[in-house]
């Protein structure tokens, strides 16, 4: 199904999905700005501007599906085989020993073939300035601590 010769094709299954969750986030503003009014937004829109969006958006969204209904259909199935991921890696709550052991491994490897990993935090980042300080402040080469102090050589 994705094993094909013509980039533009991969384009058009992925890019109907892109817009479909385009309007899903607008009509999801829409829906929070009117269940919860109060809740800060830093950015406030006028109501007017998502409503028209999605009036188009269905428009464009229906053509879309009346004109491609093969790549929209192809699309949708991308998007569906990301549902049992989902349910296997964040929905169910009480997994088994062996099975997080299997993702912690997937994870290793894949970070590993990607040469990917995860950014340092704040904390870590901290800490590490603090032991590259000391080590700064350390002599680069210290003498050899001796048994008896009133020892004046060999």
């Amino acid at each position: 199904m994705l094993v094909t010769g013509d980039i533009y094709t991969l384009i058009n299954y992925v890019g109907f999905i892109n817009y479909l969750f385009y309007g899903v986030t607008v009509a999801g503003q829409i829906v929070l700005r009117w269940k919860k009014p109060d809740i800060n937004r830093p950015i406030k829109v006028n109501l007017l501007f998502p409503i028209i969006y999605l009036l188009f958006w269905a428009f464009l969204l229906v053509f879309s599906l009346w004109s491609e209904p093969v790549v929209c259909g192809i699309g949708l199935a991308i998007m569906v085989t990301g549902v049992p991921v989902y349910f296997l890696g964040i929905y169910w709550q009480h997994k088994p020993r062996c099975f997080n052991k299997f993702i912690e491994l997937l994870t290793l490897v894949s970070q590993k073939i990607c040469v990917v990993v995860y950014p340092k935090g704040a904390e870590d980042l901290k800490m590490e300035d603090r032991n590259q300080d000391m080590e700064q402040q350390q002599p680069i080469c210290q003498p050899p601590a001796s048994k008896d102090k009133d020892a004046v050589g060999p």
